[in-house]
């Protein structure tokens, strides 16, 4: 058996682009970190787009992160310096901590 759903008409637009500017605006400042003699500035976690889960297959990927939110380049330079599994996991711990996230927690569960 099928049922089927009428389409709901809408009475009005609602604009969430006030809302969502003053989301954007009220953002953590991006971090500047050092780590062996290396710079690199993390954006804030909420302000990665919203296709990063699809190009890196799971926001678990650390690495994959690191290489969308700094460039190709900057991960080359870090590997070079000797950057271990284990400071990654450093980095986005302190990272997520930064951005209000608790260890682990995507982006996109935060808000919930």
């Amino acid at each position: 058996m099928t049922t089927s759903k009428k389409a709901v008409e809408a009475t009005e637009v609602v604009s969430l682009d006030a809302l969502a500017k003053q989301r954007r605006d009220a953002l953590p400042k991006p971090t500047n970190y050092e780590l062996f003699d290396v710079e690199f500035t993390m954006p804030p976690v909420k302000s990665l787009p919203m296709d990063l889960q699809e190009r890196i297959g799971s926001l678990e990927n650390g690495y994959g992160v690191m290489v969308e939110a700094l460039g190709r380049d900057k991960v080359t330079e870090m590997v070079a310096a000797g950057f271990t599994l284990g400071d990654l996991e450093v980095i986005a711990q302190d990272w997520q901590r930064r951005n209000g996230l608790e260890p682990g927690e995507s982006p996109a569960s935060a808000g919930s």
